[in-house]
């Protein structure tokens, strides 16, 4: 391994951060990074909602294409971004501790109708471009419509203080770790067992070559396990229906203090058909992403 590790990122603020985070996580072991700044497919194009970008993996694959080229040595993810399905030479040797997992949203101030259904007025427009969010937001709130919308957080909040939208939707821990402040707008803090989250939200993953077993042995110091053991029922589910980030699917799964996993999914055929729920309670993670699953298809 050499003396300082090439971390591969995207560019935008938040990617930024989760970037430096790693490398700050990496400097407290003694391992030295830098960053180096990859755009990506899903950077490129703004002017599609992400359900109609081809493909899988529009945040990821530049990045893990570099990784497998050796042009870069850690690639630094948001797992939410992160396809299912294995990479031929590449693993995902660690995973952070993971941020808020809800969705919050975001609502002017002058739109909001604190006695209404999450207090949006009658017919809100709604800003995401997530197949999920529309899905669940219409699940919970059918006067609604959604509007599209893309960019990074901060051009999404001035997209909504600028435009005609009444409110977006927008991942809590993005806005936790920005540290944005909301104070002008209303903030609807949306419960993940009601509004499931997207797999693997709030968390993110470190992945490195396969062969790299020194630099794979340095993450095992900042990997969370008891993370990944959540996490990995809620890609399995999203890897069972083959899905990726454009599939209305929401998944959450938690470990309570007794050692119980508790794991609840929400599934569409499209963002705008019926959500199916279903959730279960296991003394151990094996075979519930497997059971969730086959309870979503009856």
């Amino acid at each position: 391994m050499s003396s300082k590790i090439k971390i591969g990122t995207r560019g935008s603020k938040l990617a930024l951060w989760q970037a430096n985070f790693a490398k700050q996580a990496l400097a407290d072991i003694g391992v030295e990074c830098e960053l180096h700044i990859i755009k990506t497919k899903g950077d490129k194009i703004q002017d599609l909602s992400f359900d109609k970008i081809e493909g899988k993996g529009f945040f990821t694959k530049e990045i893990e294409s570099a990784l497998l080229k050796k042009e870069v040595d850690l690639a630094v993810h948001s797992m939410k971004d992160l396809p299912t399905a294995k990479v031929e030479g590449l693993v995902v040797a660690a995973v952070s501790a993971r941020e808020n997992p809800a969705d919050w949203l975001i609502i002017k101030k002058s739109s909001c109708q604190i006695n209404n259904t999450l207090s949006l007025p009658e017919n809100a427009k709604v800003g995401t471009s997530s197949a999920r969010r529309k899905a669940m937001l219409l699940d919970l709130c059918p006067s609604a419509s959604t509007h599209d919308l893309r960019g990074n957080v901060p051009t999404r909040l001035r997209k909504l203080q600028d435009g005609d939208l009444d409110a977006i939707l927008l991942a809590a821990a993005g806005l936790i770790r920005l540290e944005l402040n909301l104070s002008e707008f209303e903030v609807v803090k949306l419960h993940p067992k009601e509004f499931i989250p997207a797999p693997a939200q709030g968390v993110v993953a470190y992945q490195v070559r396969e062969d790299d077993l020194d630099l794979r042995r340095k993450l095992k110091e900042i990997h969370h396990p008891e993370v990944a053991e959540c996490t990995n029922v809620e890609r399995k589910v999203l890897n069972l229906l083959e899905g990726g980030c454009h599939m209305p699917l929401g998944v959450f799964c938690e470990k309570d203090e007794m050692g119980n996993f508790h794991a609840i999914a929400g599934y569409a055929a499209t963002w705008d058909s019926p959500i199916i729920r279903k959730r279960l309670s296991y003394s151990t993670n094996f075979q519930l992403a497997d059971d969730l699953f086959k309870h979503l298809q009856s």
